[in-house]
């Protein structure tokens, strides 16, 4: 479910043949979680119940050379901490994860051999190109050379954790096909690439560009964060774009396809209204509900609806908080985090 593609199936169907096959995902430790994890975070359970050996590399050195929270190394590292906990709290077995970071194999010369043979397997103009993955124009790394290693990094972490599969957003398909190119020339196999979905952010609407458009913790406005109050995400909601009859580019409905959809486990999608609107409805498929909407389902209903299934969803995260306080209320202090 939500895979939005797989390069390829034949060598996955291969793959899926091996005893215990090595898959992972990488993240930048780099502030909030966002509802867009859920996505993630469910086909990392996917791949745990077919029998891959699954990890999570929270890419703590590549989140500095990203500049990401003011390039401070050790709350880069504590935004890690507070990962771990966010994926145990949206339902992943981290008994059956590992969690690698950058900084436990960076002095090793062995990676760094990786790095540089998948940067002589590559040009300036290639490497550029993926630089989409770190969200970064290409001219950037004019100003900063790091900005460049960083593609060869990420495709020498795939192959310094020797991975059958690459997994990530569509945002991160640069990097995977990179792997995938230079594969034989640094005497590797090349991985599988899956990638899925991204979600859209609740004011990106229309046909935008969707690594441009996803929810994204810059924005905090139009991103729903797994910490959010109850009443939090329906003001967020309400304000959301979502025009009438409109099913592509409707953030609310990709929130209903890739998040909500996926997590009814067979209950239907309710929509509740008084009997002067029409009554309550329910739905047991997206399809079925993106009809109603383009057929005339008031934005308001779906808005309203959809804010009471995300508030569902949280209600175990946000418990979880509660029980495992700790490194939320360090990043909080750290003032990565900010109250509501």
């Amino acid at each position: 479910m939500n895979t939005e593609e797989v390069v390829t199936i034949e060598e996955l169907n291969t793959v899926l043949g091996k005893p215990n096959p090595k898959a992972y995902i990488g993240f930048e430790p780099s502030g909030v979680v966002h509802l867009g994890w859920k996505i993630c975070t469910n086909k990392i359970k996917d791949f745990l119940a077919c029998g891959f050996d699954f990890t999570v590399l929270l890419a703590d050195w590549h989140a500095y050379i990203n500049d990401k929270l003011g390039g401070d190394i050790e709350k880069i590292k504590l935004c890690g901490k507070y990962m771990e906990d966010c994926f145990a709290a949206l339902g992943v077995d981290t008994s059956k994860v590992r969690f690698v970071y950058a900084s436990d194999y960076v002095n090793d010369a062995k990676y760094w051999e990786l790095v540089l043979k998948t940067a002589k397997a590559s040009s300036v103009a290639r490497v550029k190109r993926a630089m989409d993955i770190m969200g970064r124009a290409e001219d950037e790394a004019e100003k900063d050379l790091s900005k460049l290693f960083y593609p060869a990094m990420q495709v020498s972490d795939i192959f310094y954790l020797n991975l059958d599969v690459a997994y990530g957003g569509m945002d991160q398909r640069h990097a995977h096909m990179l792997a995938r190119d230079v594969a034989k020339k640094v005497g590797r196999i090349a991985p599988v690439a899956i990638h899925t979905p991204l979600l859209t952010g609740l004011q990106a609407g229309g046909r935008m560009n969707p690594i441009e458009a996803k929810m994204s913790k810059s924005k905090p406005e139009t991103m729903i964060s797994i910490h959010d109050s109850a009443d939090l995400v329906k003001k967020k909601l309400i304000k959301a774009y979502c025009p009438e009859k409109q099913i592509e580019g409707n953030p609310v409905l990709d929130v209903c396809k890739f998040v909500i959809f996926p997590d009814l486990d067979g209950k239907p999608f309710r929509i509740e209204r008084p009997e002067k609107f029409g009554g309550n409805l329910e739905f047991t498929t997206y399809t079925a509900l993106a009809e109603a909407f383009a057929a005339g389902l008031h934005p308001l209903d779906l808005k309203n609806a959809t804010a009471t299934h995300i508030n569902t969803i949280l209600e175990p995260v946000q418990r979880y908080f509660e029980m495992h306080p700790e490194n939320y209320q360090k990043m909080k202090a750290a003032g990565i985090l900010q109250e509501q």
